[in-house]
């Protein structure tokens, strides 16, 4: 396994919810918009519970092409039950590209960083949330602290 797969099945330990409606998918794309912008981040933040998708903010210097790219991300999620950065670093670390690999449509699925599970304890991944418009490892950062944030700030109530 590699270094990279390691520190992203950590990610995905440590980010798990007990709960999670449509109050808190408001509130972690909130919370994700305003940490992009303070930062003057172009991206498009999305929150999805299954196939519906409960928050969407497209900041300025983004485009269709960055919905596009969260859908292709999520459906990543979606399929693997893992981020789409953990889904393409595990076909890395196998020497093999996700694209080819996994045979599927890369018009529908991208496992480029930037999607990951809304994992819920003891039921599992129900959704996802994905922001798109960096690179890949900053996309996969920024979704990465703003859920450890939405799950701190929680705690503290």
């Amino acid at each position: 396994m590699s270094e990279e797969t390691e520190r992203l099945e950590d990610d995905e330990r440590r980010l798990v919810l007990d709960r999670f409606d449509n109050d808190d998918a408001w509130r972690l794309g909130s919370l994700l918009t305003d940490l992009a912008r303070e930062r003057g981040a172009p991206v498009t933040v999305a929150v999805f519970r299954g196939a519906q998708r409960l928050f969407h903010c497209a900041l300025p210097g983004t485009s269709a092409d960055n919905d596009a790219w969260v859908e292709r991300k999520c459906r990543v999620v979606e399929r693997y039950a893992a981020s789409s950065a953990l889904v393409g670093a595990r076909f890395r670390a196998k020497g093999r590209a996700f694209e080819e690999a996994s045979r599927l449509d890369a018009d529908r699925y991208a496992a480029h960083g930037g999607a990951f599970p809304l994992r819920l304890r003891g039921t599992g991944v129900i959704g996802a949330v994905a922001v798109s418009g960096l690179s890949q490892s900053e996309d996969h950062a920024l979704v990465v602290e703003g859920l450890a944030r939405f799950l701190t700030n929680r705690s503290d109530n």
